[in-house]
């Protein structure tokens, strides 16, 4: 048996919930690297590559496309995101990742990528049944994990609330997908999500010079 095909396999059952090897470790280190990323840690991005390329095996074995889809983008952004973050400390003078608010004008290029995404993605599922059963969500979580990543590379706050809209959105298609695993952490993401960005939003009021500045060129 290849490792692929052992991380599909039921690893147990709880609340008649079948949980897959690949849907449990994918999320558990997706987990570490949430509190990483709490922490302002740079190895945040390495354990988010690494839950990546686990849970593109779960989601193919659930039949959802976008999963799959963000998962790879997880991959690609989790290597910006660690370049950003690790020129960022060195520009720094305590090697810290600083945090900010985004701009309006940012917010507002954050808000239109999430909407004109989503419609986009959500219409390509929707034209082609067989890549999503559940189209507007598997879309709408597609682009919002995204953008909450790309934020998260800037150093902005506003990556936090990205990530709430996800959850909102993540838990009940989790466990309509037979992903319990990833339904349950989902609800330990949102507590997670709520420690983070009070931390980030009294680190932001503590800094008022912009975050990782002259990385995102």
């Amino acid at each position: 048996m290849s490792a692929l095909s052992w991380l599909n396999t039921e690893a147990f059952t709880a609340f008649d919930q079948q949980i897959k090897w690949s849907d449990m470790i994918g999320n558990v280190i997706g987990l570490a690297a949430l509190a990483l990323g709490w922490r302002r840690s740079v190895l945040t991005w390495p354990a988010q590559l690494l839950s990546g390329v686990i849970l593109v095996g779960a989601y193919a074995s659930a039949q959802l496309s976008g999963g799959v889809g963000k998962q790879l983008l997880v991959i690609g952004v989790a290597v910006w995101g660690w370049r950003q973050w690790t020129r960022g400390r060195r520009q720094a003078r305590d090697g810290s990742v600083a945090v900010r608010f985004a701009t309006w004008r940012e917010r507002a290029g954050l808000a239109a990528a999430a909407v004109l995404g989503t419609l986009a993605v959500g219409g390509l599922f929707t034209l082609y049944p067989s890549l999503s059963w559940s189209p507007w969500a598997d879309a709408y979580i597609f682009v919002g994990t995204l953008v909450a990543m790309v934020a998260q590379a800037r150093g902005l706050v506003e990556f936090w609330f990205a990530w709430l809209l996800v959850d909102i959105v993540g838990v009940p298609l989790a466990f309509r997908s037979d992903l319990a695993f990833s339904g349950i952490v989902y609800v330990i993401y949102f507590a997670l999500v709520l420690w983070g960005m009070r931390d980030w939003w009294l680190r932001s009021r503590g800094s008022a010079k912009p975050v990782l500045e002259g990385a995102a060129a």
